[in-house]
């Protein structure tokens, strides 16, 4: 593996969070190296205008780099607008307002012209002078430090923005322009090994996740014994069951069914200083559910007589909503909001058996559901489910099963999940490293060819080098 290392020289760049920069590098404000305009074209089409297509605020945010892949919304503008915010390659697009401080400056680089796609409201252009990079400009924006700036000068009530002077002097590392290219060049080449060594492990994750969804199913549906006799269970999406099993509708198998409400929001005396947990289906998680995010007041139980306290180890599930089919075993005594089927107190079922039920079957579960492009699902449908019903020490059985396999598939998704943490912190101090001069990147020879698999063994030695995410050099230790 090629390692990093430092410039020969460096100076004070007199900038706090820019400390020593290369020798023969200036430090410029972003007025000398770039023009800096907001757009004023909004997303309504207006008669007498020309139809275009507008890059919004959300194509930036989420994106990277603005290809002509991207599907860009419809509007119109004037042409003297047309003229002025139309995307040309080596554009910089930023967020200049946003809701938080934390989204203002984010970039996006335009990666060729395009006809007839301009610039939206709530985003500014920097366009660079012909000495600058645009592609230098887009990763010097992605560097924390410098994006600070950006945030601290933004403000707002409701929205915070930031203004084209606070833009024009905010300071900006300025290498030659050979070196910018470089860095740029240097930069893409890094972090698109590093984004692909990252989607593989994110759909390592999916596959994994994917493995345990099959183990549940297999195990509540088909049971451990792969030689059990099977029958026919007379429900089309379960298929055959073991022969000993029985099915059981959720309205013999448990005693209690509820739901619940949603108090008056602008009565305070229904929440303030509440004391009984309220659940919703946005806390609803897959999982043991140990607390609620909010609580009513006894005045709420007396105003509602449908708010009853569902007692601990009641089973929650979702009816409808962006969380539908979601499902937990409540760990705690409380009410629900009207979105949620409540049941408990079986004698012939085990909670976390019915819940992993649920979990295992919970596509066919909604597609059962009413309406149009959102389902709803009921606790009337709950009620007629049929559930496979093993005998209770076989329940126990299953249950058993399934932990020790999501506990083994989990622990290795954790591991997972903290590679892809540190590779991410590793590409930020990359970003950070290069823009900042603290790395010298000029000999670094990119390969003509990169394949797909290109380097993850280099990447994972480079990222076990690199102290945590910190860059790892040739020479002595820089802070």
């Amino acid at each position: 593996m090629e390692q990093l290392k430092k410039y020969p020289k460096y100076k004070n760049s007199g900038i706090a969070w820019l400390g020593e920069i290369p020798e023969h590098w200036e430090v410029r404000r972003l007025k000398y190296m770039a023009y800096c305009f907001p757009s004023n074209v909004d997303k309504h089409t207006r008669e007498g205008e020309e139809k275009v297509m507008l890059c919004n605020y959300t194509d930036v945010y989420k994106n990277d780099f603005i290809t002509e892949n991207m599907k860009f919304m419809v509007s119109s503008a004037t042409q003297q607008q047309i003229e002025k915010f139309r995307l040309r390659e080596d554009d910089l697009l930023i967020t200049k307002d946003s809701e938080t401080s934390d989204d203002i400056a984010v970039p996006a680089y335009v990666t060729k012209d395009f006809e007839n796609v301009i610039c939206g409201y709530h985003l500014s252009i920097i366009r660079s002078y012909i000495d600058v990079s645009g592609k230098y400009l887009f990763r010097l924006f992605q560097h924390k430090k410098f994006n600070s700036q950006f945030e601290i000068c933004a403000n707002g009530v409701t929205r915070v923005g930031l203004g084209v002077y606070d833009l024009n002097n905010a300071f900006a590392t300025y290498p030659p322009l050979s070196e910018q290219t470089k860095i740029a060049a240097f930069l893409d080449y890094k972090l698109a090994k590093i984004d692909r060594f990252i989607r593989k492990k994110k759909q390592l994750i999916k596959l994994l996740n994917e493995q345990k969804a099959a183990i549940i199913n297999q195990a509540v549906t088909k049971g451990l014994d792969p030689n059990a006799n099977m029958k026919p269970s007379g429900v089309e999406w379960l298929g055959d069951i073991p022969e000993h099993w029985e099915l059981w509708k959720m309205s013999r198998a448990y005693k209690v069914f509820s739901s619940g409400t949603t108090p008056e929001s602008g009565n305070a005396s229904y929440y303030e200083n509440g004391t009984i947990p309220w659940v919703n289906t946005a806390d609803l998680n897959d999982d043991i559910l140990y607390e609620s995010r909010k609580f009513v007041t006894e005045k709420a139980l007396d105003k509602y007589s449908v708010l009853k306290i569902n007692p601990k180890g009641t089973l929650s599930v979702a009816m409808y909503g962006a969380t539908i089919g979601k499902i937990s075993i409540l760990d705690f005594e409380a009410t629900t909001n009207q979105a949620c089927c409540n049941f408990s107190q079986s004698n012939i079922l085990v909670d976390e058996y019915t819940f992993f039920w649920f979990i295992a079957n919970r596509p066919e579960i909604i597609s059962l559901g009413y309406g149009g492009g959102q389902p709803n699902i009921s606790q009337s449908l709950v009620k007629t489910l049929k559930i496979t019903t093993p005998p209770i020490n076989e329940q126990n059985e299953i249950i058993d099963f399934i932990k020790q396999q999501k506990n083994q598939t989990n622990s290795i998704i954790v591991k997972i999940e903290k590679e892809i943490t540190l590779t991410q912190e590793y590409k930020t101090a990359l970003i950070a490293e290069a823009v900042t001069g603290k790395i010298d990147v000029r000999d670094f020879v990119i390969p003509e060819v990169i394949a797909e698999e290109e380097g993850y063994e280099d990447l994972e030695e480079e990222l076990s080098m690199s102290a945590e995410g910190e860059v790892a050099y040739e020479n002595e230790d820089m802070e």
